[in-house]
């Protein structure tokens, strides 16, 4: 998902303290739902699901990790992603592929008792369908979190509201947000914390990067930044075969864009491209208010409804009880 641009961008991503992002932030709710989905799984791969079968990852994910953000003084707010744009229909066709090809293996592996296999594979089968998202709007309703539609990609309205100053930074695991034009990204706020992957324990921390920081370190333009996501392949275009981060990035350095790509690409014309970065489109139609969280409703839905522990959902409501230097519920917002 998303633009390989890691290996030009690792010099300028810095960590950052859970304490030093208190403000709004404009939440990738696809990218996040996504984490959500991949990470939280069995050994196996099989995702969190109730008596019913019905996947729950994701509302474990937004309730625990909202609850999280909340109490660090974070006031999320989620961007769904719209219609996406035509552009981006053959890489929808390739990914929708590539995930039941996944999910064919996945089922092999466990037939086979291949657990570390079948963990692999259920991770690539992961898919935000559209009850993934009709229910984690309820349970962010409950929340008492905000969240809004986009027009089109989700990266852009969250790019587009930290520009208007309605978001301190956005969130999300996709370089294409600095492509978007965010001034500041936050990446692994929704993965942040030790996990367990196959037997491993790693521990994975917040870094923000800082677009202009980026800009001039690389010697570039934004416009130059997105010449270098096209040359490597963007959700938009497949990019220019053989050519990583590193080439482009010379080879827009050097000035040489147009003629590379007319010699791997012929054909090609990279300026609807160019404009979807530059001027997506975004809703301003929408009014980011945050309220108090219906703890009885949220409690009747996910431990009536899904079969999640009274003791666990207790114990997160809790953190804001009212207790001797701790924050309330009335303190949330």
């Amino acid at each position: 998902m998303g633009v390989a641009l890691r290996d030009i961008i690792a010099d300028y991503k810095t960590p950052v303290t859970w304490e030093g992002l208190s403000g709004v932030a404009a939440v990738d709710a696809n990218n996040a739902l996504y984490q959500f989905l991949t990470i939280i799984r069995q050994p196996d791969g099989t995702p969190l699901m109730d008596h019913h079968g019905r996947v729950t990852s994701h509302l474990s994910g937004i309730l625990f990790r909202m609850v999280n953000f909340l109490e660090k003084g974070i006031k999320p707010v989620f961007v769904f992603d719209g219609k996406p744009p035509e552009l981006k229909e053959a890489t929808i066709a390739v990914r929708r592929k590539s995930r039941d090809e996944a999910g064919e293996k996945w089922k092999e592996a466990i037939e086979r008792g291949d657990e570390e296999e079948a963990y692999k594979q259920a991770r690539s089968s992961t898919r935000v369908d559209e009850t993934i998202l009709k229910t984690s709007r309820e349970l962010l309703d409950l929340m008492g979190i905000p969240y809004v539609q986009a027009a089109g990609e989700g990266e852009a309205q969250a790019a587009f509201m930290v520009q208007q100053a309605e978001a301190r930074f956005a969130v999300s695991q996709d370089y294409d947000t600095l492509l978007f034009g965010t001034p500041t990204l936050v990446r692994n706020l929704t993965v942040s914390g030790k996990r367990k992957i196959r037997g491993r324990v790693i521990s994975v921390s917040p870094e923000r990067v800082v677009l202009a920081d980026v800009l001039a370190g690389l010697h570039l333009t934004r416009e130059q930044l997105i010449q270098v996501g096209i040359l490597v392949g963007t959700d938009f275009n497949p990019g220019a075969e053989g050519v990583g981060a590193k080439t482009a990035l010379k080879i827009v350095q050097k000035g040489e864009f147009a003629a590379k790509l007319a010699e791997k690409c012929p054909g090609f014309d990279p300026e609807p491209v160019m404009e979807l970065f530059l001027r997506p489109p975004v809703t301003t139609g929408y009014t980011l208010a945050w309220s108090h969280p219906d703890v009885e409703g949220i409690k009747r839905m996910l431990c009536d409804g899904y079969d999640f522990a009274v003791e666990r959902v207790d114990a997160a409501l809790e953190r804001y009880t009212v207790k001797s230097g701790q924050k309330t519920l009335e303190s949330w917002f």
